[in-house]
């Protein structure tokens, strides 16, 4: 029996916007994890997040390792200690530890703090870079969440392509269309009352908001409201005084952190969904709006081409007229926006938390076989 220790602390076991893209991956993946004869998991994670696993046994710390300190002082130097021994290690984000000799295998979900330094704050990139480097060096597999990852850390950490899994999210059954009636009765609870372009991500830098923003100030059209679903993350300022300046107060709504029970719900309230960003590990939201029969239209960067395939719109990140002229385009054009929906619910087929838990398991049988070679 091959002993796998897996290093969840990601998995939050607060509501709040740390219960997002990482913590969303963490959890599906490790419950759809197929059961093993070969294979025997342990998951390591924060105090109270064990109630997201179902069937893996997790060893919840003593450390607040909600507590981004914490967490690092618990991966570096309590996690090579504790338990019983191990064959295979699994960090699922992003560092190793340093002392441990157990073979490992490390999940990297994007490198936008290597792309985008300056949109991090100098602590965290530092400390990214630096062990993220020596995690995908040191480590026998690599994960990725896409194909525009694994060219990442094949590129910038010269890792062999052939050590580099890519493991894509899958999108749950709770996204899918709704009852009119259902979506009817949400957007008056809400007060939903204007054509609604969504976006939904932590408040960040790389999310490239202000972008979006700029959009809705050159359409000029009060009839659109923009929602933006999601918590504050960091260096967050920006969103709010280009709102301001802009004089778009009235027409831009901030929700805060939304519980995942209530997501699909705001994304069938849609009548548009925008992601933006300059730089995306994979993109869930998109794929979670496609699932729900909204059209999405995406920045060309990154793996977002990935997600969004034929199915959706793409745009230069940094030209806000031309997201303008999109985002126009799909909302005056209702045989546009319908084919647009049909082509989103195809595509989205292909993104299974199944197969996910299978190419991980798979991931796991590579691993093995190397360590006993």
């Amino acid at each position: 029996m091959v002993e796998v220790g897996i290093n969840a602390h990601l998995l939050s076991g607060q509501p709040g916007y740390r219960q997002a893209g990482i913590h969303t991956y963490i959890k599906e993946l490790l419950n759809h994890l197929p059961p093993s004869q070969q294979f025997n998991y342990t998951a390591f994670g924060a105090p109270g997040a064990g109630q997201h696993l179902a069937r893996m046994p997790m060893r919840e710390s003593r450390l607040p390792t909600e507590n981004p300190l914490a967490r690092i002082v618990w991966e570096q130097a309590v996690w090579p200690l504790v338990g019983r021994p191990f064959d295979l290690l699994h960090s699922m984000a992003f560092v190793t530890p340093v002392l441990s000799r157990v073979p490992k295998i490390v999940t990297v979900y994007d490198l936008s703090f290597m792309h985008y330094p300056d949109r991090f704050k100098r602590p965290k990139r530092l400390y990214l870079q630096t062990q993220t480097k020596r995690s995908v060096q040191e480590a026998i597999r690599v994960v990725t969440i896409s194909e525009s990852g694994r060219d990442d850390v094949h590129q910038l950490f010269d890792v062999p392509l052939d050590r580099i899994d890519v493991v894509t999210p899958g999108v749950g059954a709770e996204y899918k269309p709704f009852p009119t009636e259902a979506v009817a009765k949400f957007k008056q609870k809400h007060r939903l009352e204007k054509r609604v372009l969504l976006h939904v991500g932590t408040l960040q830098p790389r999310k490239n908001i202000t972008t979006l923003i700029e959009a809705l100030g050159i359409l000029a059209r009060p009839d659109i409201e923009l929602v933006l679903v999601g918590g504050k993350g960091w260096l967050y300022d920006d969103i709010f005084a280009r709102v301001e300046a802009l004089g778009l107060r009235e027409q831009v709504r901030f929700t805060d952190y939304v519980p995942a029970a209530d997501l699909p719900l705001w994304y069938n309230a849609a009548d548009l969904f925008v992601l933006p960003s300059v730089y995306e590990g994979f993109g869930m939201p998109a794929a979670q709006a496609m699932a729900c029969g909204i059209p999405v239209i995406a920045s060309n960067a990154s793996s977002l081409p990935e997600v969004v395939g034929e199915a959706g719109l793409l745009f230069d990140p940094h030209d806000a007229q031309a997201l303008a002229n999109r985002i126009e385009n799909v909302l005056d054009n209702s045989a546009q926006a319908m084919i647009m929906r049909d082509n989103g619910l195809d595509r989205v087929r292909k993104f299974s938390w199944q197969l996910s838990g299978r190419k991980i398991a798979n991931c796991y049988q590579q691993a093995a076989q190397q360590i006993h070679q």
